[in-house]
């Protein structure tokens, strides 16, 4: 059965050997978003796609693979969790960009700008491969053609702790190697944005003495993969999974009133570096994070605040939750706790689904630039009045 309660945003799940938890709606339109987020191994069996592609000729499906599938206060593996939102005043549009590497990320952003940019543009969401993008460069291509005031949010589609392959969905059907966004215009559409951590920095701060980009070399003139070995222990032998339990927190200098958060996705024991999910600049300072449970889920409740914002008093609310794969690692069984925190702010009516991914889209404040975080819940949420 779905959990929804609106007639215009529909939640439906799908596993493989039950199928579809119930009838699709009959909410095909122009104006209908279909988002999806599944597990990458759906990627091999592609019926369920092509499922909702037929009883959505007329829609726009947009989704990504995960490090697990939010539905509501639960989080699922081995599913799609799917959300329907027919919009009756709101255009949406779609675009997508290839990035078969980092380097090629600020261009795919700057083309997927271009694509949606349009008058009445109010908010876009993007949805990325995880492993082939800098998501720092991203959204700087995003930012360098959006005009100000379009609020710009998503995330980067995830595979488990595995960091092998992920996918995004391009005319419905799951491709890696591209990012996708999608646009909404018009007046009446509402939508709102938070993004908070809760991780608490321990140890030393240290100055980023060599970097390229996203990949890290040197703290303080050591190799940055002996030093993240160091505080590891045992579990080095787990990178880079296990260092989402361990995230670096950067900023500009010790100054600095913030800072943001960067994740491993990848490491090279010939050079000793550390490949980040966004960039680490030269000469930044850096220090490692570790998890306080009840701030995390403290931050989460928190974040779903700031998004709802003015709109806690709307109906027919959907809103998409896209918290890091580290926050889950750290927090096992208590996973459903922040979900349910962030659920507990809804409004009456509310609808959440969502992702656990590799990196997080979001402006760090209210009417800032869009930048890339990880260890975050951030909270989107979208609505008309």
């Amino acid at each position: 059965m779905t959990t929804a309660i609106s007639e215009t945003t529909k939640l439906l799940q799908h596993s493989v050997g039950h199928g579809w938890s119930a009838p699709f709606p009959a909410l095909d339109s122009e104006r209908t978003l279909v988002l999806v987020f599944g597990a990458s191994a759906y990627r091999k069996d592609l019926a369920a796609f092509r499922e909702l592609c037929a009883a959505f000729p007329n829609s726009h499906i947009a989704g990504c693979s995960t490090s697990g599938e939010i539905f509501g206060p639960r989080v699922h593996d081995g599913t799609l969790s799917v959300a329907v939102k027919r919009f009756d005043h709101t255009t949406i549009a779609t675009a997508t960009a290839p990035v078969r590497s980092a380097a090629d990320s600020f261009n795919a952003g700057v083309a997927l700008a271009h694509q949606l940019n349009r008058p009445g543009l109010r908010g876009v969401m993007v949805l990325s491969d995880g492993l082939n993008v800098n998501g720092t460069e991203l959204a700087r291509g995003l930012n360098s053609v959006l005009p100000t005031g379009v609020v710009l949010t998503g995330g980067l589609a995830g595979d488990g702790s595995r960091f092998q392959e992920t996918w995004v969905l391009h005319r419905g059907l799951p491709e890696s190697g591209l990012v996708s966004a999608i646009g909404f215009v018009g007046e009446r559409v509402r939508i709102g944005h938070g993004s908070k951590g809760g991780w608490s920095p321990f140890g030393p701060e240290r100055t980023i003495t060599k970097s390229r980009g996203n990949v890290l070399f040197e703290l303080d003139g050591q190799p940055a993969l002996s030093l993240y070995k160091k505080y590891l222990g045992e579990r080095s032998a787990e990178l880079p999974a296990s260092g989402l339990l361990f995230p670096l927190a950067v900023r500009p200098d010790r100054h600095h009133s913030q800072s943001l958060v960067r994740t491993i996705l990848a490491v090279n024991e010939a050079d000793h570096s550390l490949t980040f999910a966004g960039d680490v600049p030269e000469g930044w300072s850096g220090q490692l994070m570790r998890a306080n449970f009840d701030w995390i889920i403290d931050a989460a409740a928190e974040s779903a605040r700031v998004a709802l914002g003015n709109l806690s008093e709307a109906q027919d609310s959907l809103t998409i939750a896209v918290s890091c794969v580290g926050r889950r690692l750290i927090l096992g069984e208590q996973t459903e706790d922040e979900l349910q925190a962030a659920l507990d702010e809804q409004p009456a009516g509310g609808q959440m689904i969502g992702f656990y991914s590799y990196g997080e889209l979001s402006p760090q404040n209210t009417g800032g630039p869009c930048e890339l975080h990880n260890q975050t819940m951030t909270i989107t949420t979208i609505n008309e009045l």
